[in-house]
Formats: structure tokens, sequence, C-alpha cells
């Protein structure tokens, strides 16, 4: 399995079980254990757990190796190493007192591509008004700007 197939496969892994704030760091300018380091994070031990089982049955499933797996019994912090990645699975409050990032600042920062992701560009956001243009209108405010001048016209009281 190539590197790039098996970090997508990670992050896909990830994303399917809701992990947080997941960085990708090159590390291989910096040790010779690993190639890459992945940190994420989960809100309690079950979803530390649950994280750190799919990612160990999605690269599995992918043809990976998967070459140990350390702190499923107590689930706050999860190491699963793929060889040349290293997964991180934290609770949020273990990553901050450690924090990962900031003992690993050289390494570069990788932006995450989970197999999900279909390469395209989100759809683009609709323009703002700028000063002294008017907004176009959805038909929520239609319809809410409607009601409002129906009350409020006195010759409808008639």
């Amino acid at each position: 399995m190539t590197l790039a197939k098996l970090i997508k496969t990670v992050v896909a892994a990830l994303d399917e079980i809701k992990a947080r704030d997941v960085e990708v760091l090159d590390v291989k300018k910096l040790t010779a254990l690993f190639d890459r380091m992945i940190i994420a994070s989960g809100d309690s031990t079950r979803q530390t757990r649950a994280i750190a089982n799919n990612v160990v049955e999605k690269v599995k499933a992918a043809g990976g190796m998967v070459y140990g797996v350390e702190g499923e019994d107590n689930g706050e912090w999860i190491l699963v190493d793929l060889g040349d990645v290293l997964v991180h699975v934290m609770q949020t409050a273990v990553r901050a007192h450690y924090n990962l990032e900031e003992l690993w600042a050289q390494a570069a920062r990788i932006n995450k591509i989970s197999e999900n992701s279909s390469g395209k560009k989100p759809a683009a956001r609709p323009r703002a008004a700028e000063e002294g243009e008017t907004a176009p209108a959805t038909p929520a405010r239609t319809r809410k700007a409607r009601v409002t001048r129906a009350k409020t016209n006195p010759d409808d009281e008639r």
C-alpha cells in the first residue's frame, strides 16, 4: 500500500467516526522511525476506542499492515502503529496537555484528503450585499415581508 493511499484510508476512517481536529504531519525529515504522524481527538474513551478500532479495520481491509496498537485499555491516548504512519487518537484534555503539535512544530502540515472527498471545489457562497445594495430576497424573507405588510396596511382593515 502506498503512503498516500494509507493516509487517505486513515483520514477516511477517522472522519467516519467523527474524530475532531485531525492533523497530518510530515515528520520524514525529523525522524527515521516513520514518515507521517496523524493526530486526532475524541470526546470520550468509548469514542477514542471506536476511532482507533475503525482505523485498524479500514487499514486491514485496504490491504495495509497494522504493527501494533497501544493504550486501548485506558482509552485516553491510543497509538496505532502502521509502519510509515503513526496515528495518535487522544481525548481532548490529554491532547491539550501533551500538545504533540508543539513538540513536532518543525514538521510540515499536510492537507488531509479523505476517500469520500470528490476533489471538487466547494459550492460558492452567495455574494454578500455591498453597502447601499439590498440583499436578494429569500423565500422566507419574502413571505415574512408580505405578512408584515398585510398586517400594517390600513386599507386592509376596512
